[in-house]
């Protein structure tokens, strides 16, 4: 495997720039469907990190390593590695210029630059002991040791990446947590404030402080943070701030190559996952993002939409060899926290109404074994989203233990099918009593019926 600090010529038949779960895909599918190529990826970090796993890695995992991206899959294929950081494309030639002044000469190009985390425009920021998200396992490896020690920390920013650092941090001996967030809720944006409350009251019974509709308005201390003051006036003492506020499209390579953007702040992609470029394809959070319904642009950075765009990508690198399309972007989350699953998919009820659609909405409650006394039982709720006429599934909700995380992608998979409203009520399902809600009462059934008769 070529390192920094390497020079060298050579030509490729796939260069994949990105060493995230979407580049790893892509250099797998190519190498499936284009046994005959040489593949390289490239990578700008030596370690790398699994995406979902950065906030488990300060209480869940024993050591914060245990979370490094590993590439042995792709040296098992025949996949050649580098660690380097390219700088240029020369779209003419065909060529990718890098940091270390290597050229790599490329057929088929595929990006799958990532995102970088958005630091807010907030005084102070850049104080030490200040950190954002970044998917660098050594600034990670610091970050926790950092945070372990102090007295306070707080977290901005209430969406996942944040509920989710406070939920772990909370597990830790000594911090206090806080977490603020300029909207009404947690995790308002993916879910219907009953839902949000769920997460306030299992966070706020650990401990945590949550100061919704709230903003920080500056960083405080000499070259570290001490203070962070809010909206509100208050000025509160702190020992850590980690940032938990998203991220953003990585494009900068992109637009230098003159490449074009969507409507929004990813590259301009196809349903193949090409760019203006027939050579050049975008993946995962640097690609544009259309929503399954609106068609508006939907920054919704997921390592599982990531992967799916890689696979159609790296299937139809040479020609669209099988019918693989991106139909848009539903959106379909899942969260752990002190114990609570929650899942959403598709469009919360006050989304939907806010693009304009004529929504009618159901929900159910069931116990995910039977009978409800065995071992391990857990309430389960469940809210669906149907438009009122032609009764399309829209989006739906889901809450309770461990069953939820896959309750949701049968959602997911409904809404992908435009699922109606008679057809939920007459799902037909596998049942156990260790194992789901009784046929009874199944909940994703009641949820359905439930919006039949409120139409």
């Amino acid at each position: 495997m070529m390192r920094k600090g390497d020079t060298m010529k050579r030509d490729t038949d796939v260069l994949i720039i990105g060493g995230g779960p979407a580049g790893i895909v892509c250099a797998l599918t190519a190498r499936w469907n284009y046994p005959e190529k040489k593949i390289l990826l490239m990578r700008d970090v030596e370690r790398g990190v699994i995406p979902c796993g950065i906030p488990y890695m300060i209480a869940s995992l024993e050591k914060p390593e245990q979370n490094a991206m590993s590439y042995m899959s792709l040296e098992k294929q025949n996949i050649e590695l580098v660690v380097d950081r390219a700088v240029k494309i020369d779209r003419r030639n065909r060529i990718v210029h890098t940091e270390s002044g290597n050229d790599y000469r490329y057929e088929k190009l595929v990006l799958a630059l990532g995102s970088n985390p958005i630091l807010p425009p907030i005084p102070g920021i850049d104080k030490k002991g200040v950190y954002s998200i970044r998917k660098d396992l050594n600034y990670l490896k610091d970050m926790v040791e950092y945070a372990r020690g102090c007295k306070r920390v707080l977290v901005l920013g209430g969406g996942f990446i944040g509920v989710e650092l406070a939920d772990e941090l909370s597990k830790v001996k000594g911090p206090e947590v806080i977490v603020v967030e300029m909207l009404p809720h947690l995790l308002a944006n993916s879910f219907d404030p009953e839902f949000s409350e769920l997460v306030e009251e299992k966070l706020s019974s650990q401990g945590v402080k949550i100061l919704t509709g709230t903003r920080a308005e500056e960083v405080m201390g000499d070259e570290r943070v001490r203070k962070v003051r809010l909206s509100t006036g208050e000025e509160i003492d702190v020992d850590c701030v980690i940032l938990g506020v998203g991220a953003s499209p990585n494009t900068k390579l992109a637009l230098d190559a003159g490449l074009e953007l969507g409507k929004g702040k990813g590259i301009w992609v196809d349903e193949y996952m090409r760019t203006i470029d027939p050579d050049i394809f975008a993946i995962g959070d640097c690609a544009g993002k259309r929503d399954f319904f609106t068609r508006k642009d939907a920054p919704v950075l997921l390592a599982s939409i990531a992967t799916a765009e890689a696979r159609i990508a790296g299937a139809n690198l040479y020609k669209l060899k099988v019918l693989r399309e991106s139909k848009g972007t539903i959106g379909i989350f899942s969260t752990y926290v002190g114990g609570l699953v929650l899942g959403s998919a598709g469009l919360t009820e006050n989304t939907a109404k806010r693009e304009g659609f004529d929504v009618v909405s159901g929900k159910a409650e069931a116990v995910d074994k039977h009978p409800s006394v065995l071992p391990g039982a857990h309430k389960v709720l469940v809210k669906l989203v149907f438009s009122k006429e032609g009764q399309a599934l829209l989006g739906g909700q889901v809450a309770g233990g461990m069953s939820c995380g896959e309750l949701i992608n049968a959602i997911g998979i409904a809404i992908q099918r435009r699922f109606t409203i008679t057809e939920l009520e007459t799902f037909q399902m596998a049942t156990h009593p260790y194992l789901t809600p009784p046929p009874t009462m199944y909940p994703l059934v009641l949820a359905a019926q439930n919006a039949a008769r409120s139409r």
